[in-house]
């Protein structure tokens, strides 16, 4: 078994899920986390409104962005199909597009049946 953990864009949730879903995998962990790659976060600048000051703000920096972490295992003959689709439903070919990690899963118990291995999956 394999446990594939997606960080993906906040706005690819719901396309994330529904090809999940549509391919038979309904079963997803979701969390909604911060984050930054190697662009180390955005960088941006505003102006509020002046109250007679003649100083000028700052640029601000946000440190970290938010994103949404997917986790589901599944047997080991489903994780490229898996990956592919989360691919598919993610990739925009700009930089924050996300990650994909995947491990190997030593076992699985379903606490209700206690149904182990592949059978705690289904």
């Amino acid at each position: 078994m394999k446990e594939i953990t997606a960080i993906i864009r906040m706005n690819k949730i719901q396309r994330t899920n529904d090809a999940l879903l549509n391919a038979g995998y309904p079963a997803i962990t979701l969390v909604e986390v911060l984050g930054r790659g190697k662009q180390k976060g955005l960088r941006f600048e505003f102006v509020p409104a002046l109250t007679g000051s003649d100083k000028l703000p700052k640029p601000s920096s946000v440190s970290f962005i938010p994103k949404r972490m997917i986790t589901l295992v599944v047997e080991d003959k489903c994780c490229q199909k898996v990956v592919d689709l989360i691919i598919k439903a993610n990739q925009t070919g700009n930089i924050g597009d996300g990650k994909i990690f995947i491990s190997p899963v030593d076992d699985a118990v379903r606490v209700r049946t206690g149904d182990c291995g592949p059978a705690a999956l289904l």
